[in-house]
């Protein structure tokens, strides 16, 4: 029973550390465009983000700006760029590319911060902005925190600096940053050739539409590429790693090797084997992470998680000498950790994975490029790399709820005595994570255990619950 208590007691942690700010969730401020995430909230958060994160350059700070590819993204670059130059920052528009793009090219141009505009896989009308600083990394919360104190003194009296003349702000073009990007992902593995391999690859027409088949034809692959049309409105639209389905059936129909396939911002990555099946983020860390163990690299024989990821992945990792750790949810909380331990290989079982000797975050691509490699050192195929792992029977169950009445998760009679209840049928093997999302309106319900009957009926009863409670 101590996993249970201890995930329950992790994730109501990471929910008091959430509750502290009002404007950021895990991966910057989201909403939806033109209501919550408006122009005149973007125009803020562009005057208070540089502020923050400009106030030590030692000359005309320059902050890198992209997006996603959605409709709403050039009003949001525009006022967001309004606000950057407000505080007299030079803006490098970038158009549209992955969301790890920003975080590697801050670096290479010696940047003072970038900003993505992006809700990652959320539907099109969402939007979202987030900051990363001159390393290329996303915000820890006191900056966040900082940044959402000067937005409430913005709103009561304005008194962040105004210059005026030549030392306003400029925006200007940054028309080589794709290829920069795609060259040096390319370049993370040398050597590798993939030729005669048939990939295909689902870009969610997001914002690896235009890159990402240029990077695996570069490296030899016959490359055959779905949902790359972004029109403004069709992002994440039935495609994508949160919409399999298609690329499944493309893989199978067309006897490919096998397909990836990345969400909107380009900052995850999903895997269909030869057979259609699915392999997530928990089974890409187990493959990663033994081809780095046998080759050395696996620094400290660690890989970091998270507290949804699958116990068959912990059993596997004991069996290679490897310890997985696990963080909260959200690659920043992966991130944050494997930094405490200076490790090299991290991620989510949503197709977050973070290779630190080459990304300070999340990169499909660059994710996708490192699995093709394990494979071919490895000799073996997508299906019997994934074979190794023993999945527990997993369900997981979205509750769309009140968003005012998300703070009540844990407080709620009702929902606890319901999990009470079920948690008083547990065997050595059944685990429960309980949780509300931080970029959206929802609680997510997991259950996890050998007797797929058992869990199923656990998260439905307990998913109506919190609906019944909360939905209100």
């Amino acid at each position: 029973m101590k996993n249970i208590i201890f995930v329950l007691e992790y994730d109501i942690l990471f929910l008091e550390v959430l509750s502290v700010k009002k404007l950021f969730g895990t991966d910057g401020v989201r909403g939806v465009a033109n209501t919550e995430l408006s122009p005149e909230l973007a125009f803020k958060l562009g005057r208070a983000g540089a502020y923050v994160l400009t106030k030590d350059a030692k000359s005309t700070a320059k902050v890198l700006v992209a997006k996603d590819g959605r409709r709403s993204g050039d009003m949001l670059e525009a006022a967001l760029a309004a606000g950057l130059c407000s505080i007299g920052a030079q803006v490098y528009q970038c158009g549209v590319m992955p969301t790890p793009a920003v975080a590697y090219l801050v670096q290479k141009y010696n940047f003072d911060a970038g900003v993505m505009i992006t809700a990652s896989h959320n539907p099109v009308e969402d939007n979202g902005i987030k900051f990363f600083n001159s390393q290329g990394f996303k915000l820890p919360d006191r900056l966040e925190e900082e940044i959402e104190e000067l937005i409430a003194a913005i709103e009561s009296n304005d008194t962040l600096t105004r210059p005026t003349g030549a030392d306003v702000g400029v925006v200007k073009s940054c028309p080589n940053a794709l290829d920069d990007y795609a060259a040096f992902v390319a370049s993370t593995v040398p050597g590798l050739n993939l030729g005669g391999m048939k990939l295909a690859i689902d870009c969610a027409n997001g914002a690896t539409s235009e890159v990402a088949h240029v990077i695996f034809e570069k490296l030899g692959a016959s490359v055959h590429t779905l949902f790359n049309q972004p029109d403004g409105s069709n992002i994440n639209a039935n495609c994508g790693s949160t919409h399999m389905s298609n690329l499944k059936e493309f893989v199978t129909a067309n006897k490919m090797d096998l397909g990836l396939a990345f969400d909107g911002d380009g900052d995850r990555m999903l895997a269909v084997d030869q057979n259609g099946n699915e392999v997530d983020g928990d089974l890409l860390l187990a493959i990663c992470g033994l081809d780095l163990q046998q080759r050395g690299q696996l620094a400290g024989s660690t890989i970091v998680a998270t507290v949804m990821s699958n116990q068959g992945l912990e059993v596997f990792c004991k069996s290679h000498g490897i310890t997985l750790l696990r963080a909260a949810v959200g690659d920043r909380y992966v991130l944050e950790k494997m930094l405490e331990g200076n490790f090299v290989l991290g991620g989510e079982q949503s197709g977050h994975t973070i290779l630190r000797r080459f990304s300070t975050t999340g990169d499909g691509i660059l994710a996708g490029i490192h699995l093709l490699a394990a494979l071919a050192r490895q000799g073996k195929s997508l299906a019997q790399m994934s074979q190794m792992v023993e999945i527990f029977p997993q369900v997981l169950i979205n509750v769309r709820v009140n968003k005012e009445r998300m703070k009540d998760l844990y407080t709620c009679p009702k929902i606890k005595k319901v999990k009470d209840e079920i948690e008083a049928q547990f065997t050595g093997d059944d685990r429960i994570l309980l949780r509300t999302s931080g970029t959206e309106p929802l609680v997510r319900v997991l259950f996890e255990g050998r007797d797929a009957g058992k869990i199923n009926a656990w998260a439905k009863q307990l998913a109506d619950a919190v609906k019944e409670s909360l939905s209100e």
